[in-house]
């Protein structure tokens, strides 16, 4: 991560959601009345497969037909859309037995299934309290304030900029604007932190600055977003 120097001050800070706040997290629990036509369990491996499939934030999973694909590729400003495509996912890579695979996607919807990493409640509070501006700008469809809320950060967001409810999704400009509007920040004054050079990155055609994190397991990555806004000038001390 490179440290930015600008004398420009950050006045805001736009956050994605999966994999740089908050991550997917398995339970072992999910698997237990899971298994292949076969009756075999779904195990190991393909239990690790199965989630990287359903959290991958870019690229389009192999196996999938012609209309499946373009469910895939619109999936995040169409609910119905994010379901048939991670159904057809989930499908493809061995839930073919009939409920298998509803039942796993039904995991994604739930707000218990999304851990926050070990500083993120500490970052957006201090952010907030300082009086710096926050957003959250993702390619998801459904919605994340439930999840926030169970952490009672809902109410530090000042922009919700989700693909399904503005009509864009990252990398394209349009998404971005829709939350610095929200929080009336230039683009120049405005942190864009997330997990994905590609969609993420996306808010440097702005004028925003970026920086990437990982999006390792939650034990992983303690103090990543710390880091982060540190490099750009916040939070210190």
């Amino acid at each position: 991560m490179t440290t930015v120097t600008e004398a420009t001050p950050v006045e805001a800070v736009l956050f994605d959601f999966s994999g740089t706040l908050f991550r997917f997290t398995e339970r072992a629990e999910w698997f237990t009345d899971l298994h292949d036509e076969d009756g075999a369990p779904i195990h190991g491996e393909l239990q690790a497969e199965l989630i990287r499939r359903m959290t991958a934030p870019t690229g389009v999973p192999a196996d999938l037909g012609p209309d499946d694909v373009a469910a895939w590729e619109r999936r995040d400003l169409d609910p119905e859309l994010h379901r048939r495509a991670y159904l057809a996912v989930l499908r493809s890579s061995g839930l073919t037995v009939p409920g298998h695979a509803e039942s796993l996607y039904e995991r994604v919807l739930d707000p218990r299934s999304w851990d926050p990493y070990p500083d993120t409640v500490e970052v957006l509070t201090r952010l907030h309290g300082a009086g710096v501006g926050i957003g959250i700008v993702s390619n998801i469809a459904f919605d994340l304030r439930r999840v926030l809320a169970r952490f009672d950060l809902d109410g530090l967001i000042g922009a919700w900029a989700l693909s399904h409810e503005v009509g864009r999704i990252k990398p394209t400009a349009g998404i971005f604007t829709a939350a610095l509007d929200g929080l009336g920040v230039a683009a120049d004054r405005t942190l864009m932190v997330g997990d994905s050079e590609e969609a993420d990155g996306g808010a440097r055609a702005l004028g925003c600055r970026f920086a990437l994190v990982a999006p390792d397991p939650v034990a992983d990555r303690p103090h990543a977003l710390l880091d982060a806004v540190r490099a750009h000038g916040l939070l210190h001390g």
